[in-house]
């Protein structure tokens, strides 16, 4: 399994030269699985670019997860264009929980006056499925969704191939339970004995006095929830909009100080655009 990040900043994209290491794109993961499946995860920003890369290769088939509905995880959908090819198949998982279908939420994001194209002038097949009951197979992937602790709420999942598993909870609030979420021992158990972690830790303590109730984490509740969870490598996520290159690098290097104070084997880094890990 090889995850590639194409966006992983957090409510809005940004750009300038404080943003270059890490990138301004929002949430897009690519998972390719041994048979070559392709599983795209949220239709951020950063899907655009993933896109120009789906059509160079002539690919026919694209599986995509979201997480949930809010702007940041779906503003990139009608710039992804392999779904104005024909002869694409799109698969679109998800549970919208308060909009009637995964059809009607991009159709709102696609029509007068917001956008100049209907999503019924799409060229791709587009089959539109549901993720929000149970487990689901994507070829040789195992995918099992879990109910995240964020307003409006939304879903994480963790993806099994060959004993190699990658759990992926962003936008969670480890400290509030919101309308629908669940404890921070349920995503303690969802993600025991990971190779991969991805977690929301968007905000730093001094932050959180303000932002206590949004529906992110802060950045060492994710690394307790990490360590705890026993997991091999730890990835921050959903990075704050506000948070430059450097400012990611100080919240690296108080994790690392962390898991040295504790004699941690853990890998710790921050996920970044064109970050790619091998499960």
């Amino acid at each position: 399994m090889i995850i590639r990040c194409w966006g992983s900043r957090g409510s809005i994209p940004v750009s300038g030269t404080e943003y270059e290491r890490y990138g301004g794109d929002t949430t897009c993961l690519e998972i390719i699985s041994k048979d070559n499946d392709l599983i795209v995860v949220d239709a951020g920003s950063g899907i655009r670019k993933l896109g120009l890369k789906v059509i160079k290769s002539q690919r026919k088939t694209v599986n995509l997860i979201f997480t949930h509905s809010h702007w940041d995880h779906i503003l990139g959908f009608p710039f992804f264009k392999p779904a104005y090819v024909p002869g694409i198949t799109l698969n679109l998982f998800g549970c919208p929980f308060a909009q009637a279908s995964i059809r009607n939420l991009l159709s709102s994001t696609m029509s007068p006056p917001y956008f100049p194209v209907k999503i019924e002038d799409l060229k791709a097949e587009i089959v539109y499925r549901g993720a929000c009951t149970g487990p689901f197979d994507i070829g040789p992937v195992h995918v099992t969704p879990i109910l995240l602790s964020h307003p409006n709420q939304g879903i994480g999942y963790k993806f099994v191939e060959e004993g190699k598993t990658f759990v992926f909870l962003t936008d969670n609030e480890l400290t509030v339970r919101h309308p629908g979420g669940l404890g921070f021992g349920d995503y303690l158990e969802f993600s025991k004995g990971a190779d991969l972690l991805i977690h929301d830790a968007e905000y730093t303590r001094e932050e959180y006095k303000v932002t206590e109730g949004w529906g992110h984490s802060v950045y060492d509740d994710a690394l307790r929830l990490a360590e705890e969870a026993h997991v091999r490598r730890f990835g921050l996520f959903h990075h704050n909009q506000e948070r430059t290159d450097c400012g990611v690098d100080e919240i690296v290097g108080e994790c690392r100080i962390i898991l040295d104070a504790e004699h941690s084997s853990m890998e710790c880094m921050a996920i970044a655009a064109g970050t790619e890990l091998v499960l």
